[in-house]
C-alpha cells in the first residue's frame, strides 16, 4: 500500500463519522487536535467488552478473570505504542489533565524551598498549571522557557540558560497543540539529565502524528490521551518503574500498592481501555499494509505506520501553508518556511485581519468545515504572542484528511 489520496479514501471508510453530510457535501473534520474521530474497530472493541466481559477486577468468576486478562493485554499494547517494554508501567485515567494533576501532587511532595521547576511557554495549560501549583505548595521556584514569537518555537538558548543545578524538574510538550511546533525533546531531556532533573513530556499532540519513543526521548515520565489518536476519551501515563514505585500517590488504603494499580485510582473505564488497544492496533494495521507484511509485530508496524503518516501529513501541511500564504488577510502563527516543515505537524493556527476568530470559525462551520477557535488551553502561548482574548482559528489535519478537503478550506477562506 502507498500512502496517498487514493489509499486515504479507502482508510476513511473505516471511520463512520466521516460519512456525515453537511448539505450536499461530506463534513470536513479539521478538529483533530481537540479529538480525532474513531474507526469502527474501536467502537466494536468497546461494545465487545461491555457485552462479553463487563466486570470489576480481581474476582474469581469468569467475566472478572476475562476482563483482567483483556486489560493486561491493553496495558501491553499501550506500552508498545509508547516504546516501553513493561505494560505495568502504564496507568490509565480519565485524561492527560487528570493524570498530570495526580502526578503533580505526588511529585510536589518531593520538592522544597530552593528547588527550581522549569516549564515551557509553548504548553497546553495541563502541562503548566499542575506543576506551577505543586511548586507553589512546596515553596519551590518556577522558571519558564521563553518562545521565539516569530515562529512560535521554544528558545533553546533561554532553556539552557535557565537549566541549572537547582533544577529538579522539567516539563515540556513534545509538540504544540496550538501551532504544531515539534520540540527537540530528546536533546532537552539529555540536557536536563546532566543537571539531575527529572523530565516529564506531554505527548498528547504528538501521538496521532509521529511515533512516541520514551526510550529514545530519554524522559522519566510521559502522558498522552487516546482520544487524540483515534481512540476513546481516556488518558495514559507512563513512567520509569523505579520512579512510579518510589513516589507516593494520593490513593485509597485498599487499592493496590503494586503497579499499575498504584496509580489508577478507583474503578477504571475498562471498555475505553479496550477501545484504546483497538486504536493502537488500527494504527499498527496501517503499518502492516504499508510494509505488505501481515504478520509484522506491533511496534515495527507502528514505526511503519507513522513513517507513512508523517510523510503524507507533511504534504498536506505544505499544500495548506502554500495556499494560506496567498490570502493577504490571514496570518499564520508558527513555522511557515517550506524548508523547515520537519519541525512542525499539520496543525495550523491563523488569525484574520478583519474577522475575530469565533466569527471566522462560524463562517467555516456554515460551510461544513469543523475548526476550533480560542486558545485551546494553550494559554501560556496565546498570552505571550498577544492574541487573547480572541485567540486564533486552529486547522488540525490528521491522516484521514485529504487534499480535496484542504483545497475546499482554502477556497472558503479566499471567499471570506
Amino acid at each position: 500500500m502507498q500512502f496517498n489520496d487514493a489509499s486515504v479514501r479507502q482508510l476513511r471508510k473505516a471511520f463512520p463519522a466521516l460519512r456525515r453530510k453537511h448539505g450536499s457535501r461530506e463534513a470536513v473534520f479539521f478538529d483533530g487536535p481537540a479529538g480525532t474521530q474513531v474507526p469502527q474497530v474501536v467502537i466494536e472493541a468497546i461494545s465487545h467488552y461491555l457485552i462479553n466481559c463487563n466486570a470489576n477486577g480481581h474476582g474469581v468468576f469468569a467475566t472478572s478473570i476475562e476482563s483482567d486478562a483483556e486489560l493486561e493485554r491493553a496495558h501491553q499494547a499501550a506500552a508498545e505504542f509508547l516504546g516501553a517494554a513493561d505494560g505495568s508501567c502504564i496507568a490509565f485515567g480519565n485524561n492527560m489533565t487528570t493524570n498530570t494533576l495526580a502526578l503533580a501532587r505526588a511529585l510536589g511532595r518531593t520538592w522544597k524551598a530552593g528547588d527550581e521547576i522549569l516549564l515551557s511557554g509553548l504548553e497546553h495549560d495541563a502541562n503548566f498549571t499542575p506543576w506551577y501549583q505543586a511548586a507553589m505548595d512546596a515553596g519551590a521556584s518556577v522558571r519558564v522557557i521563553d518562545i521565539n514569537p516569530q515562529d512560535c518555537t521554544l528558545n533553546q538558548q533561554d532553556f539552557h540558560a535557565k537549566l541549572t543545578d537547582k533544577t529538579r524538574f522539567v516539563a515540556i510538550g513534545c509538540a504544540s497543540n496550538a501551532t504544531g511546533t515539534v520540540n527537540p525533546v530528546a536533546e532537552m531531556c539529555a540536557a536536563a539529565k546532566q543537571v539531575g532533573a527529572l523530565t516529564f513530556l506531554d505527548a498528547v499532540h504528538y501521538a496521532p502524528h509521529d511515533l512516541i519513543d520514551v526510550e529514545g526521548f530519554g524522559c522519566d515520565l510521559l502522558a498522552c490521551s487516546a482520544y487524540k489518536f483515534f481512540g476513546p476519551h481516556i488518558g495514559i501515563l507512563w513512567g520509569k518503574r523505579e520512579l512510579l514505585e518510589s513516589l507516593q500517590p494520593y490513593k485509597l488504603r485498599p487499592s493496590p500498592n503494586e503497579l499499575p494499580g498504584r496509580w489508577m485510582t478507583g474503578t477504571q473505564n475498562h471498555e475505553c481501555i479496550m477501545g484504546t488497544a483497538a486504536a493502537i492496533d488500527y494504527l499498527a494495521g496501517i503499518g502492516r499494509s504499508l510494509a505488505e507484511e501481515s504478520d509484522l509485530e506491533r511496534r515495527p508496524a507502528l514505526r511503519q505506520a507513522f513513517a507513512g503518516i508523517r510523510e503524507y501529513e507533511s504534504q498536506l501541511c505544505s499544500r495548506l501553508l502554500s495556499g494560506l500564504a496567498q490570502i493577504s488577510d490571514i496570518k499564520v502563527w508558527g513555522i511557515t518556511d517550506p524548508q523547515d516543515l520537519q519541525r512542525r505537524f499539520p496543525t495550523v493556527s491563523i488569525t484574520h485581519a478583519r474577522y475575530r476568530s469565533q466569527e471566522l470559525a462560524t463562517r467555516l462551520a456554515d460551510a461544513g468545515i469543523f475548526v476550533w477557535h480560542g486558545n485551546y488551553y494553550a494559554l501560556p502561548l496565546t498570552e505571550r504572542i498577544g492574541v487573547e482574548p480572541d485567540g486564533m482559528v486552529r486547522i488540525g489535519l490528521v491522516h484521514y484528511n485529504t487534499t480535496e478537503e484542504v483545497d475546499y478550506l482554502l477556497s472558503q477562506l479566499a471567499e471570506v
